[in-house]
C-alpha cells in the first residue's frame, strides 16, 4: 500500500504567515524526507506557500532530487491577464499536477461567487487540470462551477474546514458539514480528509473527529476521499496521523485504505509514480 500525502508546505526562508504552522524558518525537502520515511510516508504532493517567493523553485528540486517521492500543486495569479494562456501548459512542468487556491478572503472569494473566475474553471476543465481548494465560505458556490464544468476535477482542502485558520475545535469546526456533503452529488468533487488531528481537542487518535471522516467517506467514497497531513501544523507524528487512518477507523476495509491512503489521490490527480 503506497502512502501518499495529499498536502504540505515545504519552505527555505520566512516564517509561516499563517501562525497554526510551526513558526520555523525553513521546512526543507530534506528535512521532510526523514520524517516521512520514520512515518512510513512513501510520496507527498507540496503547496508551495506564499510567505517564501522561493518555495516553488524548491518544490521543483525537491521532485528533481527525490524522484517518485514529491509532485506539486501551484498556482498561477487570478488578477493577472497572462495566467489565461498559461493554463494549456500547466502539467507539462516537471511533477506539476495541478492548481490550488485559497478562497477565504476577498477579494478571491468574490470572484469567485460573482463569476470574474469562470475563466479559469473553463481553462482548466478544457486542459485537463485538476484544482484544489480551501472553500469554507463559499462551498455553495462550487454546485455552480462541479454542474456547469463536469469535467473539470475539483478537490475540496482540509474536510471543507478552514484547516489552521480556526481556533475552533470538535463540533464546532465542522459546522461547514452538510454544505461539504451536499456536494458530493458532483462526481468531479473529492475531499482531502486533510489536517483532522488539527480540528480536535482530544488526544491521538483523536476520536471526535472520526464521525466527520465516516460522514465524507459515507458521501465520497473511498475513490475521492484523500488522506493527507499539512504536517507542519499536527499536533502528532506523521506516523500518528497515517496510523489514525489504517489502525483507528474500524470501518475501512483494506481495499478502502489503499484508495484513500494513496491510491485514489494518484489517479484524480494524474500522478504517475516512479522512482
Amino acid at each position: 500500500m503506497q502512502i501518499v500525502d495529499a498536502q504540505i508546505h515545504l519552505w527555505g526562508t520566512g516564517l509561516p504567515s499563517n501562525l497554526s504552522h510551526r513558526q520555523v524558518t525553513h521546512f526543507t525537502p530534506e528535512e521532510a524526507i526523514v520524517l516521512m520515511d520514520q512515518g512510513g510516508v512513501d510520496a507527498a504532493v507540496i503547496h508551495p506557500p506564499g510567505w517564501d517567493p522561493n518555495s516553488t523553485d524548491m518544490a521543483f528540486k525537491a521532485v528533481q532530487d527525490y524522484p517518485g517521492r514529491f509532485a506539486i500543486m501551484g498556482s498561477l495569479p487570478l488578477d493577472q491577464p497572462d495566467s489565461r494562456a498559461r493554463i494549456t501548459g500547466w502539467r507539462d512542468q516537471p511533477g506539476m499536477l495541478g492548481l490550488r487556491y485559497t478562497f477565504l478572503h476577498d477579494p478571491a472569494r468574490q470572484w469567485l461567487a460573482d463569476g470574474t473566475l469562470d475563466w479559469l474553471w473553463a481553462e482548466a476543465e478544457k486542459a485537463g487540470v485538476p484544482i484544489a481548494m480551501l472553500a469554507t465560505d463559499s462551498l455553495t458556490d462550487l454546485s455552480r462551477i462541479a454542474e456547469r464544468h463536469p469535467g473539470l476535477r475539483l478537490t475540496i482542502d482540509h474536510l471543507g474546514g478552514r484547516g489552521g485558520l480556526t481556533t475552533l475545535k470538535d463540533a464546532q469546526a465542522m459546522t461547514h458539514m452538510p454544505e461539504l456533503l451536499a456536494l458530493a452529488k458532483f462526481p468531479n468533487v473529492a475531499v482531502k480528509a486533510t489536517g483532522a488531528p488539527g480540528y480536535s481537542s482530544e488526544a491521538y487518535p483523536f476520536p471526535a473527529m472520526h464521525t466527520y471522516l465516516r460522514q465524507i467517506y459515507d458521501a465520497f467514497g473511498p475513490h475521492r476521499m484523500f488522506w493527507g497531513t499539512d504536517i507542519t501544523k499536527m499536533p502528532c507524528s506523521w506516523r500518528q496521523c497515517v496510523t489514525m487512518f489504517t489502525e483507528a477507523l474500524p470501518w475501512l476495509s483494506d481495499q478502502d485504505k489503499k484508495l484513500i491512503m494513496g491510491d485514489a489521490l494518484c489517479a484524480w490527480w494524474g500522478w504517475v509514480r516512479t522512482a
